[in-house]
């Protein structure tokens, strides 16, 4: 596997990814996080341009992600808990596999820490197979944050967690 940025000729391998994971998440009890379109095409066209990622094989996209360092997220500022430190740090988005290859989320999640040793992440509190993946990488529970306007079917609120070290 091999990580790169985002290109425009990704688009469509990154619109099929997403909504391979859409309907992984429904099937496994988390069909409110990104609904029926969520990430819209606009906010993937805009990461493309800033901070989107691509996980390839064989020079196919299979995963996708969001890697934003020396982040400020202001929706981190109010949380129900605590983070572990209020050092500068990154932050992981609309992260996805189209599950055809084992291992993608531990690939991008290790590629990601050792870029930054502080990472912030939020997931919603049904997906467990995400909530699974970064408690087996170090990643500790911090509370929950809450987005606003995600639509009806969503409160916004999200789990948040953290790992660092150095």
């Amino acid at each position: 596997m091999e990580i790169r940025r985002t290109e425009e000729k990704d688009l469509d391998a990154v619109m099929a990814v997403y909504a391979r994971a859409r309907a992984f998440m429904a099937q496994t009890g988390n069909p409110t996080q990104w609904g029926t379109d969520y990430p819209y095409i606009e906010l993937i066209k805009s990461d493309i341009l800033k901070n989107g990622y691509v996980v390839t094989e064989n020079n196919s996209v299979i995963g996708v992600f969001v890697f934003e360092e020396n982040a400020h997220e202001a929706v981190y500022d109010n949380i129900d808990g605590a983070w572990l430190n209020d050092k500068p740090y990154a932050v992981i988005h609309r992260c996805a596999s189209d599950g055809t290859l084992k291992g993608t989320g531990q690939f991008f999640l290790d590629w990601c820490f050792d870029r930054c040793k502080n990472i912030r992440i939020d997931t919603h509190a049904d997906n467990v197979p995400m909530k699974n993946l970064l408690e087996k990488n170090g990643y500790k529970y911090c509370g929950k944050i809450k987005y606003p306007g995600r639509g009806e079917n969503d409160n916004g609120e999200r789990v948040a967690y953290q790992r660092c070290g150095d």
